[in-house]
């Protein structure tokens, strides 16, 4: 079977990239290229039918040109403000973008994050589960007999119309601001480079030209923060004291960013409301660890999820055969999905 030659272009890891090679249907023949460099890109371009781009990454008039041979441009994820799409109409190219599924599912998650801690989920499921003498009668419900808030909570807040600053805005991000325009929230980003205006209209964002402007005044902060040298442990004491007073805190970026030590002790001193994680620096968390030991008190507004955030199962060849969808339906004549041109 002849196969069709195509030009994938990542910023991710070696893991993610051996998923995406054992996902490829056998009628591709896969170059896979973790770059940005453009001059890299055109030079590899010439052979390829199609051009997938993972996440992010500029796709210019030039690039555009360089794809004499493409039938398809294809993005993975929804980010494709640094497409030139006018650029691929003139060339006749298709360019779709396709929802990664992994990244919605962090989304939900981190909105679940937010809402339970608002809530103080665990707080009330425990004072529910003690079924205690309330001082009060219990009676059969109706429209008229009902004890709202019989165990006089206090504190509990809300997601709609609070500002949100997420600190690491990619592909999760974009997601998660997608969601959050439902709750009226006013989200805060800060980027090297700035979004477009069009995007930032679209997904309702708000500029932060710092992470300290982000940060300050921000009910809930939301790290989507990968994982670098330059990154590791960099969440620590000096950032949980620029959050506000009582805001929330919660993580699904990647491991090791957070100095958990700091985490706990701005929940102990009471300067945060609560937190919620699903990467660790240390995974699977050891018996041992202090956040387990500060998690088993239900009065204290900390959840743990193990990093199920994107699902059962993450980096894997089952999470990346929907990469190809849109390749395989043009090969077969069928209907691509997600076109912008």
């Amino acid at each position: 079977m002849p196969q069709h030659k195509v030009l994938f272009v990542t910023q991710r890891g070696q893991r993610h990239q051996q998923a995406a090679l054992d996902a490829a249907p056998p009628e591709f023949e896969i170059t896979m290229r973790r770059t940005t460099d453009k001059a890299e890109i055109v030079g590899l371009l010439p052979e390829a039918e199609f051009f997938v781009s993972e996440r992010a990454g500029v796709i210019d008039a030039d690039i555009i040109a360089a794809g004499r041979n493409l039938r398809l441009i294809q993005r993975l994820g929804s980010q494709v403000w640094d497409i030139d799409t006018e650029a691929a109409k003139r060339a006749g190219i298709p360019v779709c973008y396709w929802p990664v599924r992994t990244c919605v599912f962090v989304a939900e998650h981190m909105t679940m994050q937010m809402i339970a801690l608002a809530r103080r989920i665990r707080e009330m499921m425990k004072i529910t589960s003690e079924a205690a003498d309330w001082g009060q009668k219990s009676e059969r419900g109706d429209e008229d007999h009902f004890a709202y808030n019989w165990s006089g909570r206090q504190n509990i807040g809300a997601l709609w119309r609070a500002t949100v600053g997420i600190v690491g805005f990619g592909e999760i991000g974009t997601e998660l601001a997608r969601r959050l325009k439902g709750f009226e929230s006013r989200v805060l980003y800060h980027k090297r480079q700035r979004l477009p205006a069009r995007a930032e209209a679209e997904l309702n964002l708000t500029y932060a030209a710092s992470r300290d402007e982000l940060i300050a005044p921000s009910d809930f902060v939301c790290s989507l923060l990968p994982y670098s040298k330059e990154n590791d442990q960099t969440l620590s004491t000096a950032f949980f004291a620029a959050m506000k007073p009582d805001a929330i805190f919660v993580h699904c970026g990647s491991g090791a960013v957070v100095d958990e030590a700091a985490l706990i002790e701005a929940l102990r001193s009471g300067h945060l409301a609560g937190a919620a994680l699903d990467t660790y620096t240390w995974e699977p968390l050891r018996a041992d660890d202090p956040l387990l030991e500060l998690a088993r008190d239900p009065m204290v507004n900390l959840i743990l999820t193990p990093h199920i955030g994107s699902g059962v199962i993450a980096a894997h060849r089952s999470e990346r055969a929907d990469d190809y969808t849109n390749l395989k339906a043009l090969l077969s004549g069928g209907e691509v999905r997600y076109r912008l041109v």
